[in-house]
């Protein structure tokens, strides 16, 4: 439910600390943040003013997918502008161009679609999951706040989307169908027990280490 003046706010906290982040984790980033003005248009038909910030966190974050970080295809794998953002993270300083009005226009334009796509996409899973949406409202209008544990509940019959196309930004770079590099068994093991550190008490782990 709204705290003071702000009707919502979109944020994730991540499971773990990032230091990349996929096309399609920003993709999915897109999506939700126009979540709310979807939903808007899909339940009262007429959207509002409310949607403004999310609006301009999509911006900051399709243009940087654009300018900064090579994954349109028409402009490829290089920087257009100076900037100092992490939209990803919710850090955006602005964008200086150093661009022709012809290569902005296409930027312009590079936006427009992954915004638009965003947006549709949003829509159409509310459309999908429109039970889900309302499930969730009427919890949330009789508790006003709700805990991980209660919204996984309401979220656990949610419908998933297709997975999207692989993407490689050309037609020519044609993906390997070959899997990854499996991590060897005593590095799994090895990174199990740096998390299982992480998680417990300093004094079980000297009792432990003692035995």
């Amino acid at each position: 439910m709204p705290r003071g003046r702000a009707l919502g706010y979109t944020m994730v906290l991540p499971d773990e600390d990032r230091y990349a982040v996929t096309r399609n984790q920003m993709l999915d980033q897109l999506a939700y943040t126009m979540g709310g003005r979807a939903a808007e248009e899909l339940i009262f038909h007429d959207p509002t003013t409310g949607a403004s910030n999310d609006i301009e966190k999509a911006t900051n974050l399709a243009r940087a997918m654009v300018t900064q970080y090579g994954m349109t295809q028409k402009l490829g794998a290089i920087k257009l502008g100076i900037s100092d953002s992490q939209p990803f993270l919710g850090r955006d300083y602005g964008h200086q161009r150093d661009y022709s009005e012809d290569v902005a226009a296409i930027v312009d334009s590079e936006i427009r679609v992954m915004i638009e796509n965003a947006h549709q996409e949003a829509f159409d899973i509310l459309v999908v999951n429109r039970e889900i949406l309302d499930s969730l409202v009427e919890v949330l209008l009789e508790k006003e706040t709700l805990n991980k544990e209660e919204i996984e509940a309401i979220f656990k019959k949610v419908k998933k989307v297709k997975s999207r196309a692989p993407w490689t930004g050309s037609q020519s770079r044609v993906p390997s169908n070959q899997p990854p590099v499996a991590l060897r068994p005593a590095k799994v093991k090895e990174v199990e027990v740096e998390k299982s550190v992480k998680k417990t008490p300093s004094k079980k782990i000297e009792k432990d280490l003692s035995e």
